[in-house]
């Protein structure tokens, strides 16, 4: 089992490494050979991670996620039909994406917006313009 590479996005600008051994897979059966299930009906995957013991997050990324999972622990099934390698891969990309959405620090607060002088006036003026193209629309025609 290799470490989940969390890619950087816009909460982790350097990205994370989570080690394996923080990492809790459990098979629905035991793998075939080269890691492919033999019988794609029964290949279920499910990862855990434990949040609130990880030594890869810091405490700013640790309270976040603690946010985001009260209980600690993040918990990704993937049983769809296919190898239980694809499902283990899909797991984890699920589990890198749920760290990167909980990590990411909240949005700044939005100021509301005044409207600028005279953006009424051409408001207005814009809707005149409208109307009154509106109006020639057809009566207009080329001389010859």
């Amino acid at each position: 089992m290799r470490d989940l590479h969390v890619p950087a996005g816009p909460g982790l600008p350097e990205g994370l490494v989570v080690p394996a051994a923080e990492l809790v897979e459990r098979f629905s059966k035991s793998p075939g050979p080269g890691g492919q299930s033999v019988n794609t009906t029964d290949s279920r995957v499910e990862l855990e991670y434990d949040v609130a013991s990880s030594t890869a997050l810091t405490d700013t990324q640790r309270r976040r996620a603690l946010r985001r999972w009260p209980g600690g622990t993040v918990t990704i099934a993937a049983s769809e039909h296919r190898s239980q390698h694809r499902n283990r891969v899909a797991a984890r990309e699920r589990l890198a994406d749920l760290l990167r959405e909980a990590l990411a620090p909240p949005p700044p607060p939005r100021r509301p917006t005044r409207p600028s002088r005279g953006a009424k006036e051409r408001r207005l003026k814009a809707k005149k313009e409208r109307g009154s193209t509106k109006a020639l629309r057809g009566k207009v025609r080329d001389r010859d």
